[in-house]
């Protein structure tokens, strides 16, 4: 009956990564008694052949307030089943576990060493994720919650907590995680960190921004335009930068030879190719877009490789009263966790936050009438914010050499091709957007 109950209320779920499809089969690989009226159930859901799994915080009432009835998941007797992370009155066991550092049946809640943590803060949903669940707690805490489940140690915990030790700067402080295991292998079920409630989103910011440089007069520059977002983005470069230092440090470095960075060329054009196939829109561009890629296979120096953040953008970076703080290294969603964890080149993330600039310009004008007349100013606001952050990034230390570059251009058109193809699937009036990637530009 229970799994009856799961199986369909799992499919309208944002976070349920299966959606569009019928699930075969739903079972449940674990259930343990948290407390009374609170359950952790570990789902596994079949769909096509293949096997997802869910973490899920299954609360038991009697009754059920009208402030949880959105989360009733059904009824089983006389007993309201509902997806408890909604219930303040039950989450409190995720901050007085992670306290005491309690184990329960397999589950094993820890806490950073040397913190402490405040139980007695309320939990409060956030409402924008689609593949995960944070709880804010008071203005202390952020614990996000790992729906869907992968074996191994997530990326993010392993980093955040290894920057934290060597007291590094620009990261949200760990404060515990809740673990399991999974196929053998330790698997992170949630990450707790601090919650940062007077900072601000860059990607908000960087809106913010280029509606005050539209809103201005055509002919004021954008660096005489109200909201210049110049001089963060030169400071977001020195703490990326920073960022990339501390992570050379606390994990292993290594090189990857010439043979292997014709190989990488080789893999952009082979993902052109199937793009190409898909979106013939990008045919016209793929003469630009080879010649960048041959310049990579024309390297003749060795290129260092690193722990990096791996899915890099505006919407990672916060900006606190005083500097930036980079958030979410769980890697690119949806990749194996091998390939999150793997190391690679820094260039990899300047190319992303550089996208981000070419996306936060043109955002406004996707669908409206105007675009043409606006383009020029995207064009300078981006262009304006991509070489500030660069000057920072190698005023903080960063290394671009001019082989540097000829490889970060190409991560770049590996990152808008990608973009394209995404863009077709789910927006296709918002291909101008990675198609402006293409034109020639001196930056």
């Amino acid at each position: 009956m229970l799994g009856e109950l799961l199986a369909a209320w799992i499919g309208r779920q944002r976070w349920f990564g299966g959606k569009g499809r019928p699930i075969d089969e739903l079972s449940i690989d674990s259930d343990v008694e948290l407390t009374s009226g609170l359950r952790h159930l570990i789902v596994a859901v079949w769909q096509e052949g293949s096997r997802d799994r869910y973490q899920i915080l299954l609360g038991e009432r009697d009754s059920l307030p009208d402030r949880l009835s959105h989360s009733l998941i059904g009824t089983i007797g006389d007993v309201y089943l509902y997806d408890a992370v909604h219930d303040a009155d039950r989450t409190s066991w995720l901050l007085d576990g992670m306290a005491h550092d309690e184990t329960r049946s397999g589950l094993r809640m820890r806490h950073v060493p040397g913190v402490t943590i405040d139980t007695t803060p309320r939990s409060l949903v956030l409402g924008a994720e689609q593949s995960n669940t944070s709880l804010v707690f008071g203005d202390a805490y952020i614990c996000k919650l790992f729906r869907r489940l992968i074996p191994g140690v997530n990326p993010e915990l392993e980093i955040v907590t290894a920057l934290a030790a060597r007291n590094a700067p620009h990261i949200a402080q760990p404060y515990g995680w809740i673990e399991t295991d999974l196929d053998g292998t330790d698997t992170t079920l949630a990450i707790m960190q601090e919650f940062l409630s007077t900072a601000n989103d860059g990607w908000d910011l960087a809106l913010a921004s280029v509606r005050d440089l539209y809103a201005s007069l055509p002919e004021l520059p954008a660096s005489e335009a109200g909201g210049d977002f110049a001089a963060e983005s030169l400071r977001l470069g020195a703490a990326t930068a920073r960022v990339h230092q501390e992570l050379a440090q606390a994990f292993p470095t290594d090189v990857i030879e010439v043979h292997e960075v014709k190989r990488m060329a080789e893999g952009f054009r082979r993902r052109l190719g199937r793009a190409v196939a898909e979106v013939p829109e990008l045919r016209a561009y793929v003469s630009a877009i080879e010649a960048a890629y041959h310049e990579v296979e024309l390297l003749t120096n060795e290129v260092p490789v690193q722990r990096v953040h791996g899915d890099y953008h505006l919407g990672q970076v916060m900006r606190t009263p005083t500097d930036w703080v980079v958030l979410d290294f769980e890697g690119e969603p949806g990749q194996p966790l091998a390939e999150r964890r793997a190391m690679s080149s820094p260039l990899r993330d300047v190319a992303g936050m550089l996208r981000s600039f070419d996306y936060a310009a043109r955002h406004l004008l996707a669908d409206q009438s105007q675009a043409a007349d606006l383009e020029p100013r995207a064009q300078e606001w981006a262009d304006r914010n991509r070489t500030a952050f660069l000057d920072g990034y190698v005023e903080g230390g960063g290394v671009i050499t001019r082989a540097d570059a000829a490889l970060l251009r190409a991560f770049e058109l590996s990152k808008a091709v990608y973009e394209v193809v995404y863009e077709a699937r789910n927006r296709p009036s918002w291909m101008a957007i990675p198609l402006a990637a293409f034109r020639p530009r001196g930056i």
